[in-house]
């Protein structure tokens, strides 16, 4: 799948002024063992299924920013697991007014995604359906991050991890 090259709406940038977070608030929020700080990322975003792209966006723009070097195969993988943890946060964490936290933290041997929403019921497997555009977000999650993505419990709801190494 390969991603466009547009120029970033900066939306993101509209949303990340509702979330302003210092980088110790930050910090408390990666679970990451090593946390990198001065690339590391958090973006508020609102329950609606625009917020994916706003999320690609601004992932995008991060990691080109501090892995400028990275592969358009990498970067791609990244996006489309942005994409799929959001949409998924949203879909089925969140309620109508909620939120959903998107924590980035990357260097040049891999993008750390986080997802915190409010609800902690956990992703399970769905069937896959033809008839339904659902039930493949944790197929591909197993198939680009093998044993590098999980989930843990965040007051008061969850995160889902993934971890794309660079290859």
């Amino acid at each position: 799948m390969t991603m466009t090259n547009k120029k970033p709406s900066m939306r993101w940038r509209e949303a990340a002024w509702a979330a302003v977070i210092d980088v110790q608030t930050a910090t408390s929020v990666m679970t990451s063992p090593e946390p990198h700080i001065d690339r590391l990322a958090v973006l508020l975003l609102p329950s609606e299924p625009e917020s994916a792209s706003t999320a690609r966006e601004f992932v995008r723009e991060h990691v080109g920013h501090h892995v400028p070097d990275a592969g358009e195969a990498y970067v791609d993988n990244v996006l489309l697991i942005t994409s799929e943890l959001v949409t998924n946060s949203i879909r089925y964490g969140t309620k109508p007014d909620d939120s959903v936290r998107l924590v980035i933290d990357t260097d040049d041997r891999r993008t750390r995604i986080e997802v915190h929403d409010p609800i902690r019921r956990r992703p399970r497997p769905r069937p896959e359906s033809d008839q339904h555009d659902r039930g493949r977000g944790l197929i591909i999650l197993d198939a680009l991050c093998p044993g590098q993505w999980g989930v843990f419990d965040t007051p008061p709801g969850k995160a889902v991890w993934a971890e794309v190494k660079a290859r």
